[in-house]
């Protein structure tokens, strides 16, 4: 016989840790019997039965007791939120102390589970322990693989339809379950706007996007998992994106669904919004997205500081919530700094968010501008959260390496200073079935249990003792596969492939997230001339360690200089060892497996299409080497050196080999590749159709084809003939004109690469005309042009020719180019010199308009809308009339060598 003890007012939390360690004991043969209340530190001996008593350390009068008395006492850290201890006190007693209620839970949890292993409740008890992350959990996405006709991206209401799973509750308790067994304790759910599926608005009915009947139907479903959540620790979360509006509500108003900016009927609306949702779910914390379509830089803190922050704290000003919901704010697209700075004062329960390796998983070590930011993110009050976003590097393949893991867990603490930990799916997009083909849908939570088993375990504790790990995942292993001997060898497979694809896309990578998907390859032009594909360089500059693309290595080569960090040939040589020996690996456990050997199959597969990924990527590489040291030493003379290129072209004829047999594998083993088809992708091509390998390989064949023709070509004469008519054009920077600028709310710059154009937020130059090169510019604040027509002072030496970029977009925020005008106000219609001569991240590129001005002073004004001052330039030179074309208009980039018009229209 044993009693379990707990206070009269025990939280639900507290009655199901209470549950399990019932559930437990009655496993082992004990007669067990509940008591609520009356224990008291005199009285408890008043029974000879075994006791286990459980409750919060600040609101127990036993566990008071029992301390003040030194009866309980703790030789480790003294248990507080969700911490908590176990002890074996006199009088057949054991204490579960918990920091709070989640550690009370935890702390049954524990309990129970060493019930279990050693088959009866222990005798000796003394354990301390705590989470090291306060935020412990996954994303889950409410979105859908292909956008809906009539809608846009993210735009999916709530109805069985369109996610029958989010209404099977026997899922949820199982996945719920999931997470407390690992002691997860958040859940996001991601919607562009899940409240026009929730919430009803009495004066607004257009803004329903379900029925009432269904609006009633979600609204209840989220009450129903609330309340199992938190039953078991966990803290739901609505993730929402700025500003969608429903199509209702659009209409009605005329607007469009998406906003770029807040206005007075969209603010209103939200506010209220917010304020009722608080009102009827007022334990559910929300997180925002700034950035998107609306334009963060811009409006982010007002939208979050004048909607967002008033409506919740109105709703739970009206709500019986004893403290306001937490609310996360991500960093998104948006100078996310000074949005807090500004959002500290309006709101009590604020966090912030921030991509851990961006939408990939790369490195253990991030550093660089990213790292500066979660680390001033971090320093602010302790509540930032590191993100494990889409892994879009990692898709379609089972990926489970623990040590990577937790040696991430580790970085995203110390490195980053974060507080909390969230992570995505394997494939987020196609929640909550993988991406298999198999005749019965297999589920990601089954499929990817190492996954989530290994975040969860390592945001609990990521300073778990090295060897003692390796015994946990082994036995894990054993468990699944019924042999020990394979575990060993399965977990030594996990670990050496779980290696190759974070290296090889941050060594050789364009982007990531849903411009690249990884495993479908890269193009040679991809490789030797990225600058085409607008590159974010953040990949390898604060996501990678240090270390050098491919061209540096090649010129560094040449020059006799030092190599400084990773080098190509580094990860192309530590990726096929890796790949090679996950392969041997899986091979010897295939000897030893005795269970789930269907599911042995599809890992050894996995492992095998990797090894194939691997030596596809390794191949282009070395081909890649050989053509930029063909670019780099054979001048103009093209027919030189081509051994060279024929050396390439063996690498590269290897890699298509290899592709082919990785679409043989893929073929029987999955449905696609890309987690979204979307037009959005640049890598390895545009078109969102090219979604499995089998629709790349034509081209990779005919890029093989090309190359090969291309050198025959060389070989004869022939190409060198073609390349000597083709005129080799030169475009010399402009020349420069003295100026003064007078404003001072607005500072100088020099256009080149990596340049910020504006004064706030980050959008930096990706590449520019060569006429614009070195020109001197003017920033400003884009924030003040959303508000103002933006006036320049300045005074010209001599007459001149002011250079004035238009963003070649209809968006409102940009100035039109019909606004541009003459020093006498008279509308010009001036066509562009330069068109596209800026190319920006993220931005729409840039027209190039001249507009003559005199000697003298200036107030530079052109209407409503951003555009950019490029240079002060000489009144009388020949000006350009021309499109920039920065990746095709130069013989020596070489693109040339491998592409065919065909080839160009899918990049």
């Amino acid at each position: 016989m044993i009693e379990i003890g707990y206070e009269l007012d025990a939280s639900p939390r507290m009655l199901h840790g209470v549950r399990l360690l019932k559930e437990a004991l009655e496993a082992c043969g004990y007669t067990v019997e509940e008591k609520a209340g009356g224990w008291a530190w005199n009285r408890y001996r008043d029974t000879g039965n075994r006791k286990i008593y459980v409750g919060r350390r600040t609101g127990s009068e036993l566990l008071a007791a029992l301390e003040e008395r030194d009866v309980l006492l703790y030789h480790t850290d003294e248990p507080a939120l969700e911490g908590f201890y176990l002890s074996s006190c006199p009088g057949r007693l054991v204490v579960v102390s918990g920091g709070d209620e989640s550690g009370a839970l935890y702390g049954c949890q524990e309990l129970s589970r060493r019930i279990r292993e050693e088959g009866g409740l222990p005798r000796e008890l003394a354990i301390g322990d705590a989470p090291r992350f306060t935020w412990r959990g996954p994303v889950i996405g409410l979105q859908k693989q292909r956008v809906e006709p009539g809608r846009q991206l993210f735009e999916y209401p709530l109805t069985p339809d369109r996610f029958p799973w989010l209404y099977d509750k026997a899922m949820w308790l199982d996945y719920l379950d999931m997470l407390l067994e690992h002691r997860g304790n958040s859940l996001f759910l991601w919607n562009a706007n899940p409240f026009a599926s929730l919430i009803d608005l009495p004066d607004e009915p257009e803004a329903r996007e379900v029925t009432k009947e269904q609006l009633e139907t979600n609204a209840s479903l989220l009450r129903w998992l609330t309340k199992e959540a938190d039953r078991r620790g966990i803290r739901c979360f609505l993730a929402f994106y700025s500003i969608h509006i429903p199509h209702g509500f659009a209409d009605k108003h005329g607007l469009s669904h998406k906003q770029t900016k807040p206005l007075p009927v969209t603010s209103d609306y939200f506010r209220r919004l917010m304020a009722a949702f608080v009102r009827d779910f007022p334990t559910v914390g929300l997180m925002v997205c700034l950035g998107e379509r609306l334009k963060g830089q811009m409006y982010g803190a007002e939208w979050l500081c004048k909607t967002i922050l008033p409506g919740i704290k109105e709703g739970f000003g009206e709500s019986a919530a004893a403290e306001p919901p937490p609310v996360v704010v991500r960093s998104h697209a948006i100078d996310i700094e000074k949005v807090m700075e500004e959002a500290d004062a309006h709101y009590p329960n604020l966090h912030t968010e921030m991509k851990y390796n961006g939408e990939s998983l790369t490195t253990w070590t991030p550093r660089g501008a990213t790292r500066e930011l979660h680390q001033k993110l971090g320093a602010r009050d302790g509540n930032h959260i590191a993100t494990v976003h889409m892994l879009s590097n990692l898709e379609p393949f089972r990926w489970g390496a623990p040590s990577f893991i937790q040696r991430c867990a580790q970085a995203a603490r110390y490195r980053l200073k974060a507080s909390a930990l969230q992570f995505y799916p394997l494939s987020y997009w196609s929640w909550p079935y993988s991406p298999d083909r198999s005749e019965v849908r297999i589920k990601q939570v089954d499929r990817d249990w190492i996954w989530f088993e290994a975040w969860l375990r390592y945001a609990w504790n990521p300073d778990r003792e090295g060897s003692a790990e390796k015994r946990h995942w082994i036995s894990r292993l054993e468990e699944k596969y019924g042999s020990r001997e394979a575990a060993e060898h399965l977990l030594q497979a996990y670990e050496a492939f779980g290696t190759c694809a974070p290296k090889l896309l941050r060594r050789f990578g364009i982007t990531q997230g849903n411009r690249q998907t990884m495993s479908l390859g890269m193009t040679m032009s991809q490789l030797t001339n990225p600058e085409r594909y607008v590159p974010w360089s953040e990949l390898w500059e604060s996501h990678a360690p240090q270390g050098e693309r491919l061209e540096e290595f090649v010129l560094k080569q040449l020059a006799g200089m030092p190599h400084l960090g990773e080098t190509p040939l580094d990860i192309v040589e530590e990726a096929e060892r890796s790949s090679e020996e996950a392969s041997r690996a899986v091979k010897q456990a295939r000897m030893t497996v005795q269970k789930n050997k269907t599911e042995f199959e599809r890992l050894a597969a996995d492992i095998e299409a990797v090894k194939a990924m691997t030596g596809m990527y390794t191949c282009k590489v070395r081909a890649s080497l050989l053509v930029f040291m063909y670019k780099h030493t054979v001048g103009d003379r093209y027919a030189e050196k081509v051994e060279l290129l024929e050396e390439a072209a063996e690498w590269l004829d290897k890699s298509v080999a290899v592709y082919r047999r990785l679409t043989e594998t893929t073929e029987k083993q999955y449905w696609f590749a890309a987690g979204m088809p979307t037009q959005r992708r640049k890598v390895p091509f545009r078109d969102g159709e090219f979604s499995h390998w089998r629709d790349c390989l034509p081209l990779f064949e005919r890029e093989l084809a090309a190359f090969r023709q291309r050198i025959g070509d060389l070989r004869t004469g022939k190409m060198q003939a073609a390349l000597d008519q083709v005129p080799s054009v030169s475009y010399r920077r402009y020349s420069q004109a003295g100026f003064t600028l007078l404003s001072e709310n607005a500072e100088l710059y020099r256009i080149e690469k990596g340049a910020r154009v504006f004064t706030d937020g980050d959008i930096p130059i990706i590449s520019c005309a060569e006429e614009l090169y070195g020109l001197t510019g003017i920033r400003y604040s884009q924030l003040r042009a959303a508000y103002e027509e933006i006036q320049l002072d300045v005074e010209l030496k001599e007459p001149s020719l002011i250079l004035v970029g238009c963003f070649n977009s209809r968006d409102d925020q940009w100035l039109k180019p019909g606004g541009v005008k003459d020093g006498e106000s008279s509308t010009l219609g001036l066509d562009p010199v330069i068109r596209n001569g800026i190319r920006l991240f993220v931005y729409p590129s840039v027209h190039v308009h001249a507009v003559p001005y005199e000697a003298g002073r200036h107030t530079l004004r052109f209407g409503m809308g951003a555009f950019l001052i490029l240079g002060v330039i000489e009144l009388n030179q020949n000006l350009s009339d021309r499109e920039f074309e920065p990746h095709n208009n130069e013989r020596t980039l070489l693109d040339w060598l491998y592409e065919t018009t065909e080839e160009v229209m899918v990049q």
